[in-house]
């Protein structure tokens, strides 16, 4: 079953986030639009370079009302450490969260039990706690913030419009579409 339209399940967890240690919940998603990137762990080798990626995206994420989330098994304490330490992670002012007992990771069908880490999975979740996309890669498959920023576009545009749908490479500002009985055989 796949958790497109389902609401994110009930967690608790640390994060670090801009010298500080806090605690989120499900309702942490709620009221906003929101990101949750799943990688495998601190302190590898594609994880930084997508963190980073995002991080120079973060502002234009912002704009759009929407907050990021990264997460991995690590620890909340290990995501401090590794944002003192590297000079890619010193650019992220989003919250990593730590999820130890893999239950995010859990929730949201990424954990790889015999490895106690994440496949790369990215959730953009509207304001009311509803997962609307979901993609998940094989960890050797690093992703791109500006595909993804196309994507949430295009999940804010559906729900402010309800009937119309955004088809495939669909930008911003471009057409998009109203099925009918009409469109049937014609595209």
């Amino acid at each position: 079953m796949s958790l497109i339209n389902t609401h994110v399940k009930p967690f608790k967890a640390n994060a670090y986030q801009n010298g500080k240690f806090i605690e989120l919940t499900e309702e942490s998603f709620k009221g906003k639009w929101s990101i949750v990137m799943f990688y495998p762990a601190d302190f590898t080798f594609v994880c930084p370079t997508e963190l980073e990626d995002l991080a120079d995206h973060h502002a234009e994420f912002q704009k759009m009302g929407v907050e990021v989330y990264g997460v991995s098994t690590d620890s909340h304490f290990a995501h401090k450490a590794w944002h003192d330490t590297s000079e890619a992670i010193k650019k992220v002012q989003y919250a990593l969260i730590g999820d130890p007992t893999a239950t995010l990771s859990r929730n949201f069908e990424v954990h790889i039990e015999e490895e106690g880490m994440a496949l790369r999975g990215t959730f953009v979740i509207n304001p009311e706690g509803q997962i609307k996309v979901m993609e998940v890669h094989d960890n050797g498959i690093g992703r791109d913030a500006s595909e993804l920023m196309r994507k949430v576009k295009a999940a804010q545009y559906v729900a402010a419009h309800p009937g119309e749908v955004c088809p495939a490479k669909w930008t911003e500002g471009a057409a998009t579409l109203i099925p009918s009985l009409d469109l049937v055989g014609k595209i």
